[in-house]
């Protein structure tokens, strides 16, 4: 019985010991203030739990008020500390490579690859940058600007004969169906496989617990993106194929690469850097979009001001039939904030900071500016089922906004 005894007494302290040292974690220095949560689980529910505010998310907004800008925490297995300093962040990004250097969970190398861009440091990251900017740079946007436009319009013709329209969907699909034109010359309309599906169901499983099992989110995450790997790397050898094209998307580019001697691309590399331009091309600009029509929609006054900046841009033209101009879409001053971004600033970090500002920024400014002009020079619309926006603090998106989209008379 002593034995019992003196057993449950060194299990007791033992545990206690092991949470004590789970909810203070050692640091070289000092940590911020914050809640680790429960072991392993940490705050992860909390984290997780859906909203419909516009605001801060609540996860973050209520740390804030009990601990500051800058805080401690567990989710998904991993001990964080987040910022909302935006001083401390914009630091961060600025001494990328020097004090600080960018890092991920294995969770999240595991998803992208890791060989994936955001992963990598130094020469092989600016190798990679400027093979994207050789397709999505703006000399290349100008000559893609008439293509977006008219893929913006067919869309919303389309759309305004439906009943309603689910917006984040709808212009996930529209972004995902160019991008995947302009990179692989892939269309889904006459593919015989359907590769945003893919990336559908990772998506759905992005920001989850890592738990690996048939029927867990994270499981059907790493098997979207097998299957979209699978995909990727099945039209590369379709591609190499065909020899004697001249180049026109980027893979013709990738393999031009990898035939040249001494090159330090790799097939891997390429695929890798093909999946994470394709998931955030469509995924993050969508809800972008989403966004801004639900402001646009809210805020009437706004509405008015944006729709007489583009009407002007119509009436200014010698030819009404005409379509948008390089110089017409720098003209969207409105439209920006007022400025033109081209990088990061205190108050503004949506396409991160520093080196490692987002190589599609452009890209992605093009679109959304384009689709705004097509959408308030031609439409009205009204949202239905209440409009919100559900949510999460993660990068899941799950939609919920709809629209009843009409031509203007």
């Amino acid at each position: 019985m002593l034995v019992l005894w003196i057993g449950a007494l060194v299990f007791i302290i033992y545990i206690t010991h092991w949470v004590n040292n789970w909810r203070n974690p050692r640091c070289n220095g000092k940590l911020p203030p914050g809640s680790m949560g429960f072991p392993f689980l940490g705050e992860t529910l909390q984290f997780f739990k859906s909203n419909t505010t516009n605001d801060v998310p609540p996860f973050v907004k209520e740390r804030m008020e009990r601990y500051g800008p800058v805080f401690k925490t567990s989710i998904v297995g991993q001990p964080v500390i987040v910022s909302a300093d935006r001083d401390l962040n914009h630091f961060v990004f600025l001494q990328e490579g020097q004090l600080f250097q960018s890092w991920y969970p294995d969770t999240f190398t595991e998803i992208f690859g890791r060989q994936n861009l955001s992963s990598l440091h130094g020469f092989m990251y600016k190798y990679l940058k400027n093979m994207v900017l050789s397709l999505f740079g703006p000399e290349s946007l100008k000559k893609m600007l008439p293509e977006v436009e008219r893929t913006a319009c067919r869309r919303l013709q389309q759309w305004s004969i439906q009943e309603t329209v689910e917006l984040k969907e709808a212009t996930a699909a529209m972004i995902f169906d160019l991008t995947a034109k302009k990179l692989i010359s892939y269309d889904e309309e006459n593919a015989t496989q359907k590769l945003r599906e893919n990336f559908v169901a990772f998506i759905k499983g992005l920001i989850s617990f890592p738990l690996n099992i048939p029927g867990a989110a994270y499981h059907k995450c790493l098997q979207g993106r097998k299957n979209a790997m699978k995909m990727l790397k099945n039209l590369l050898n379709e591609r190499r194929a065909m020899p004697g094209k001249s180049p026109s998307d980027f893979f013709d580019f990738v393999l031009e690469e990898l035939q040249k001697e001494g090159t330090i691309l790799t097939e891997k590399i390429a695929l890798d850097l093909m999946f994470v331009l394709l998931f955030a091309s469509f995924e993050t600009t969508s809800l972008a979009l989403t966004f801004a029509v639900k402001f646009l929609s809210d805020n009437p006054s706004v509405l008015k001001k944006l729709r007489e900046e583009h009407e002007t841009i119509l009436r200014n033209r010698e030819n009404t039939d005409s379509g948008l101009t390089w110089k017409e879409y720098k003209s969207m001053t409105y439209t920006f904030q007022g400025v033109e971004i081209n990088g990061a600033t205190k108050n503004f970090m949506a396409f991160g900071g520093g080196m490692r500002f987002c190589v599609g920024a452009d890209f992605s400014k093009v679109q959304m500016a384009v689709f705004l002009h097509c959408l308030v020079t031609k439409y009205k619309w009204e949202p239905v089922k209440g409009g919100n926006i559900l949510r999460t603090p993660g990068l899941q998106f799950p939609g919920g906004f709809h629209i009843r989209l009409m031509e203007i008379n």
